[in-house]
């Protein structure tokens, strides 16, 4: 049996470009330019760069790079196929320094690529959860610490806030950054995830109560009374869910700056919404992750340094 790693188009240049290619352009080639299908037609020269098309509506090469993560980026595209792989089936993540030593890039390179990797699972189809009854259960955690703040005495001021939504009937799960832990905030965060027609089960966290009431149902779990399940309620999942993402952020990348902490939670809202359990395996979930590499251009100046 060999490993799915010795696949063509994690080796070949040529094979890996016909493998994005298959993937993005299912019906066959589109110029980014003009948008055209019909007259259009691979450069076969010998001096010709792998992967150049050009149409011969609007007369211009194009790839299939560009308007994705690729575009402008001198990394070998089965060099970053091996990199989506690594990170998609990595469950707690894989840091730059281990894609830098792996893959044989620049920690800067790698550093930059992991940045383009996370915005390409970045869900941009921002449906409800829930509905028709539907359970959601709902959460939030603390994280790393907020530059520049001062550690509070007694106190999370200090920290990085996360609100989770997982929606029991996908198995999906939603984090969003909460620029503070106060009800307002999170109740905001709450109605804008979630269906009305759904029943919202939290822990006893009082930043729920009044958001609760604006929806079908509202199950409390009492923890604090040693009630972790009640009536075939429970937050198990969403702590299962925030118990993965602590333990990668802590014992895998250690450290993330605020401005980051976005794309970080789209990495493991993707992974989690592409686990084992929901029918997919590791190259399956590469293939999810590819499917989102459009429109998602990154550049060094918009991401910012290493932070």
């Amino acid at each position: 049996m060999s490993s799915t790693l010795s696949a063509p188009h994690f080796h070949n240049e040529e094979a890996a470009y016909a493998y994005v290619e298959a993937r993005i352009w299912p019906e066959g080639p589109i110029c980014p330019h003009c948008g055209g299908v019909e007259r259009v037609g691979k450069l076969q020269g010998k001096s010709t760069r792998v992967g150049v098309w050009k149409c011969y509506q609007c007369r211009k090469p194009f790839t299939v790079k560009i308007g994705t993560i690729f575009e402008d980026s001198k990394v070998a595209m089965h060099i970053w196929l091996q990199a989506m792989y690594l990170v998609a089936g990595s469950k707690k993540g894989i840091s730059s320094n281990q894609l830098h030593r792996i893959l044989g890039v620049t920690l800067k390179t790698a550093w930059f690529m992991s940045h383009r990797i996370r915005e390409a699972m970045r869900d941009t189809n921002m449906d409800m959860f829930g509905g028709e009854g539907g359970a959601v259960q709902a959460d939030e955690t603390y994280i790393g610490n907020k530059q520049g703040a001062q550690r509070a005495k007694g106190g999370f001021r200090h920290k990085m806030k996360v609100v989770a939504l997982l929606d029991q009937r996908t198995g999906r799960a939603r984090a969003i950054h909460a620029d503070a832990m106060v009800p307002n905030e999170v109740a905001n965060i709450v109605r804008a995830n979630v269906d009305r027609e759904s029943v919202l089960v939290t822990d006893e966290a009082r930043h729920y109560w009044r958001v609760g009431k604006e929806f079908a149902d509202h199950r409390k779990v009492f923890h604090g009374a040693g009630i972790y399940a009640k009536d075939g309620f429970s937050t198990n999942a969403i702590e299962g869910y925030f118990s993965i993402f602590k333990r990668g952020m802590r014992g895998v990348y250690q450290f993330c700056s605020e401005k980051h902490l976005h794309r970080y939670l789209a990495e493991f809202d993707f992974r989690y919404g592409h686990r084992v359990v929901l029918g997919y395996n590791d190259a399956d979930r590469a293939d999810a992750l590819l499917s989102g590499i459009v429109g998602k251009r990154l550049t060094y100046e918009t991401i910012g340094a290493r932070a």
